[in-house]
């Protein structure tokens, strides 16, 4: 772990501070949006609007560091984030903060892109694992610190604005001063779509709708926490709950995924996670179920972006896992546009009010649980001694990250063939 800091720490600081600066501008959107007297259908358009631009980052700036390096990709984008988040007070409309919100997500998925790539040259196989760790938790680390600087000054006026731009632009500083050589970039061509639904069709549906509920989860949670009238403290820890509930069961439920059908377990956390969104829309109104209504959704829905990709993972020869992959974040992407929306529509006061955000996630959750349930009939389980080992991801992740997760997966199972071969 020592050898991975003292390797990597400008870059892993640096991606906290940029944590830190996205979770605050996604927050500050929803409480300045209420203040604002926008919709909550406006809104969810607006938050919709980062993951169009997250997508098209992701499939667009692998070719911009091709063109032009690491370095230069990372100081544009970072001009841009900085010059949006200071925009966002001062044009206080839909229509800009949607192209706002375009740009951002654009701008903060090369960044990922570019640090991810930076951070795998970084490590080798005897810190892969370690530093794919350091990362999920920096991550978490970081969007969980933003929620407690919301209520830094106003959410009228411009205090909270200025403190993520200045964030984001101080976060370049340690990455782009660090000593380490600027490495090599090269990513795999993802699978084609309907390859990737032949081989694995649970992979494939599971991976959109989880798209849908993270959007939901990371988008609308400050919009819900608005619109339900919740004091800028109760929001803060309200959003900051997701999190807390991600970090402290991303590693068990992968513990248990290597060890029983994974099918069985994607239907049994997604079925709870379906009746943690069923508690927050009979109960919003207790602040307690609340909380524990948001660490259930977010500790259940974050662990399942990586069961599903290591389920995947299983049906596949490891040369294919980082193509296959690369398409089941494309597919993620895909629902995560959409789930935004369809909140906002659920939110209106013609729908469920508020509580449809959570209406959604319940849905959602519960068609995961059932789809599950449907494939467990349509072929048999691969044995567990046969299946490929977890690998901690997050649904911000980018392909990246993911191939950088796979090949630590990959190198895992192999140590452990090698183990069982020598004990034998």
């Amino acid at each position: 772990m020592l050898q991975v800091l003292s390797s990597a720490w400008a870059l892993l600081l640096g991606m906290m501070l940029l944590m830190v600066g996205n979770g605050l501008q996604g927050t500050m959107l929803g409480v300045r949006g209420e203040l604002e007297g926008f919709s909550t259908f406006e809104m969810s358009i607006v938050m919709a609007a980062y993951f169009v631009g997250f997508l098209g980052g992701s499939r667009l700036a692998p070719e911009m560091i091709r063109r032009v390096g690491h370095v230069r990709v990372f100081a544009a984008l970072a001009s841009f984030i900085s010059a949006v988040m200071i925009l966002y007070p001062i044009l206080p409309s839909t229509v800009a903060w949607g192209l706002g919100r375009v740009i951002i997500g654009f701008c903060f998925s090369g960044v990922y892109v570019t640090a991810e790539s930076w951070l795998n040259n970084s490590a080798d196989n005897s810190n892969r694992g370690k530093a794919l760790s350091l990362y999920m938790i920096v991550q978490m680390v970081g969007i969980i610190a933003a929620q407690g600087l919301i209520q830094v000054g106003d959410p009228a006026g411009y205090e909270a604005f200025i403190i993520a731009s200045i964030l984001v632009s101080i976060s370049f500083a340690p990455i782009l001063l660090s000593i380490s050589p600027t490495p090599a970039f090269d990513t795999t061509k993802p699978m084609t779509l309907r390859e990737i639904m032949r081989i694995s069709p649970l992979g494939c549906v599971g991976m959109f709708i989880l798209g849908g509920v993270f959007s939901a989860q990371f988008g609308m949670s400050a919009v819900y926490g608005a619109a339900a009238g919740l004091s800028l403290g109760n929001l803060s820890l309200f959003i900051a709950t997701f999190y807390i509930g991600a970090t402290i069961l991303q590693y068990p439920l992968g513990w248990v995924s290597d060890r029983m059908d994974r099918r069985l377990l994607i239907m049994i956390v997604a079925a709870v996670g379906g009746c943690g969104a069923v508690i927050g829309f009979i109960y919003g109104t207790d602040f307690k179920m609340l909380l524990g209504a948001a660490f259930i959704i977010g500790g259940l829905s974050n662990p399942l972006y990586s069961l599903l990709i290591a389920y995947t993972n299983d049906y596949l020869e490891h040369e294919d896992m980082a193509a296959a992959s690369g398409g089941l974040v494309f597919i993620n992407g895909l629902g995560a546009i959409a789930g935004p929306m369809i909140t906002g529509w659920l939110m209106s006061d013609a729908v469920f009010g508020p509580a449809g955000f959570f209406a959604l996630i319940a849905a959602l959750m519960f068609v995961m649980a059932a789809y599950a349930a449907y494939r467990m009939t349509q072929r048999a389980a691969t044995p567990v001694d046969e299946t490929g080992s977890f690998a901690p991801m997050y649904p911000s992740s980018t392909p990246v990250a993911v191939e950088f997760a796979q090949e630590y997966a990959i190198e895992t199972e192999l140590e452990e063939q090698e183990t069982a071969a020598e004990e034998n």
